[in-house]
């Protein structure tokens, strides 16, 4: 299987002929549908999801129905943080926000795999590390930013994991935000007139990058480098310009 296969994961790619061979026969391949949750709080994490198309959300809950998105997951990444580290649940839940495609795994079929292979666990390790600085960055942008700088950044989260439109409503990213619709869209409103984003046929074109990038200050950038350092690949998909529906 592991010779058939052309990954788009990058944590999939990155993997030796020898990790690949270990983990390739039980990987299944799953469509990922928009909001199917796969990890639930305090259940047991059956499957760790390789995603290869769409965008997933880590989502931190609290009272009632108040919650908001702890960590973002792409083409760069992996669900099923617990299971690396050595857990069988999270307290997170975990759902798909684009649809897309994957790869799926049981979790005691990875768990084998990562005992076989110190290089494997490595990786992986490496990955949890990384997520988590993502994780200590969303805290500190959700503390200390502003609602425009916490937008751009996410968009330029959302820019490195996606290769197509990203279809959005401002309810949507309210939700990932922790804020009122209100004040997404004004948000949206100050990030145009700054020259960073602009309206294109019912979508908000990424028009300046490095504006975006230099607006978003600290709170971006570090754990993409961080990223890049502990896995010897890049997060982004990179392209000249991307869309984001709204």
């Amino acid at each position: 299987m592991a010779e058939l296969l052309k990954f788009k994961n990058h944590l999939l790619s990155r993997m030796s002929p020898m990790d690949i061979g270990l983990v390739a026969p039980h990987l299944e391949r799953h469509a990922m549908n928009a909001r199917f949750q796969y990890e639930h709080p305090g259940r047991v994490v059956e499957y760790v999801y390789f995603i290869e198309e769409g965008l997933s959300s880590v989502l931190a809950l609290g009272r009632g129905d108040a919650r908001v998105e702890a960590g973002l997951i792409g083409r760069e990444g992996m669900s099923g943080i617990a299971v690396v580290m050595g857990s069988d649940r999270s307290v997170h839940a975990t759902l798909v926000q684009v649809a897309g495609e994957g790869f799926r795994i049981t979790s005691d079929s990875l768990r084998r795999a990562m005992n076989r292979s110190s290089s494997l666990r490595d990786l992986l390790i490496h990955y949890a590390h990384a997520f988590l600085i993502q994780v200590s960055y969303a805290a500190l942008a959700n503390s200390q930013a502003t609602l425009e700088e916490r937008l751009a950044r996410w968009m330029l989260m959302a820019h490195d994991r996606l290769t197509g439109d990203l279809v959005l409503t401002h309810e949507f990213l309210a939700l990932v935000l922790g804020v009122r619709r209100a004040g997404v869209t004004q948000a949206l409103q100050h990030l145009e007139s700054r020259g960073f984003v602009s309206p294109k046929r019912g979508s908000i074109a990424v028009t300046n990058r490095p504006g975006l990038e230099q607006f978003a200050h600290a709170i971006y950038g570090v754990p993409e480098a961080e990223y890049a350092r502990l896995t010897g690949c890049s997060p982004s998909v990179h392209k000249a310009s991307g869309f984001v529906r709204a």
